[in-house]
């Protein structure tokens, strides 16, 4: 493609060298540089791609794109100057790719908690009535049914037209994909048309990357704010900045909620370990998710799908039948009828909805025993309220590692005893090793308790020191049980 028509929606300040040149593909990772390919100088947290222009420029990249032109520049390239290289890079991804999602209903789903199960419900309900369909999410990519593994929950800009592009190939029609808070600040999704937007929820996450709680719920806002017109912003109502995250929206707003006169209203009749007995929009339907958030997210999914043209009973009908995404409320029960929980929960609010809904499902007699820790290089303010929030939800605790990433592992354990009141020191224990910490928890299990092992699951690795350990929950877990005897 010409470099002239790549740039037709990037806003240019100026230029050095002939735009009359043919790009083959673009990418902003200067090892990746040969002939033919432009590069994209972009400023991340761990490097600026400033730094590598000359590098790109002497293994002959067709041209490069950036927010300050080198002093030195190189004949055998081009220079675009741009006002934002991280904005222009997704604008160009978009074009390079032939627009791809403006072939398919795109739908994006942001929140702190509730977009994995979300998007899934999605992916698998429009699946079932029929559809060729798209998933993007943390666990995993798909197209249709073909599973491509995930790297983070947003793709960078070149990697999800790429995909977006592939998904139409394949005769996609719809592709919902979670939107976090780094892929709107990094302009990931920049250049791409979405036919609609859900807010699930917003609370304390990420604080060590966005810097205030402020700036957090400006990323999420930054979305809605992006939604075209004749586009859907769909937002739960039952949290107090679901108003806050349309207010400068183009794109028609409707509310679902479990306690207002909303457009999309549920119910809870029942909840127990067998899963939810609702009412939605006047009509009952069981279904296997458990708990008041997944009442939120098959709230949410269903909004979608009437949105989007589907029939409001078929819906129901599909959804009743859906299991949850890998690692959420999924859950095993042993011989000796203990039920272990593995859970994804790694805020305190996803954290408290986990723990409530078991208080909720419980029976007098059962004990919760709840295994948590917190992830190295991230938020450490949440490290003490997680611990708190496991005290006060269990009978008892073992504090232990998750993902320590390069921080001593002991040191975070610390962090979160500050959160462990006096009166809790006697059901909190401290185990390192995460393997340990399980394997304790089986040991003090009774008949019929239930154990908690929140924070990682659907993650199959443990990550020490930048290297990534095989590790699964649900795994350890049952091999636990089966050593056990349990």
């Amino acid at each position: 493609m010409q470099l002239q028509t790549l740039l037709h929606k990037v806003q240019v300040i100026t230029t050095v060298g002939s735009l009359d040149v043919e790009v083959e593909s673009i990418t902003f990772d200067s090892r990746k540089v040969q002939p033919g390919v432009l590069f994209v100088a972009v400023r991340g947290v761990q490097a600026d791609g400033h730094a590598y222009m000359a590098k790109a420029a002497d293994v002959n990249a067709v041209a490069i794109v950036c927010e300050e032109l080198p002093g030195e520049m190189k004949d055998n390239a081009a220079y675009v100057l741009v006002k934002d290289s991280a904005q222009a890079l997704g604008q160009m991804a978009s074009t390079f790719y032939d627009n791809p999602s403006a072939k398919l209903k795109l739908v994006g789903v942001t929140g702190t908690n509730g977009k994995t199960t979300s998007v899934t419900l999605l992916h698998k309900l429009f699946r079932e009535l029929g559809y060729h369909v798209g998933l993007l999410s943390t666990v995993q990519n798909q197209i249709n049914e073909e599973i491509i593994p995930a790297t983070h929950t947003t793709p960078d800009a070149v990697t999800l037209n790429e995909l977006l592009a592939k998904m139409v190939k394949a005769g996609c029609t719809h592709c919902f994909m979670e939107v976090s808070s780094h892929a709107m600040v990094q302009h990931r999704v920049a250049g791409l048309t979405f036919a609609g937007g859900v807010f699930t929820n917003i609370t304390h996450d990420h604080l060590d990357y966005h810097g205030s709680f402020d700036e957090y719920i400006k990323a999420k806002k930054s979305f809605f704010d992006m939604l075209p017109k004749g586009a859907f912003a769909l937002v739960n109502a039952d949290d107090k900045r679901g108003a806050v995250m349309v207010q400068n929206t183009k794109a028609s707003i409707h509310e679902f909620s479990l306690r207002k006169a909303t457009e999309f209203k549920a119910r809870i009749i029942d909840n127990t370990i067998q899963g939810l007995h609702l009412d939605v929009n006047g009509n009952e339907i069981w279904c296997k998710l458990i708990g008041a958030f997944n009442a939120y997210n098959l709230l949410g999914a269903y909004g979608v799908a009437v949105l989007l043209g589907e029939d409001p009973t078929e819906t129901l009908t599909v959804l009743s039948a859906l299991d949850s995404a890998a690692g959420r409320f999924d859950y095993i029960v042993s011989n000796s009828q203990v039920t272990g929980i593995i859970d994804y929960a790694h805020t305190p609010d996803a954290l408290e909805n986990v723990l409530n809904t078991i208080q909720q499902i419980r029976t007098p007699l059962q004990k919760v025993i709840t295994i948590v820790g917190c992830g190295g290089n991230r938020d450490a303010a949440k490290r003490p309220v997680m611990a708190d929030i496991a005290c006060r939800l269990s009978d008892k605790v073992i504090l232990t590692s998750d993902n320590p990433r390069n921080e001593e592992p002991q040191a975070i354990l610390a962090d979160m005893q500050k959160g462990v009141k006096p009166l809790d020191y006697k059901k909190t224990l401290s185990v390192l090793d995460r393997k340990e910490a399980i394997k304790t928890a089986c040991m003090l299990a009774e008949p019929n308790d239930i154990i908690l092992v929140a924070g990682k699951g659907h993650e199959t690795y443990q990550e020490i020191q930048g290297v990534k350990y095989p590790f699964d929950d649900k795994q350890v877990l049952e091999e636990t049980f089966q050593q056990l005897g349990k």
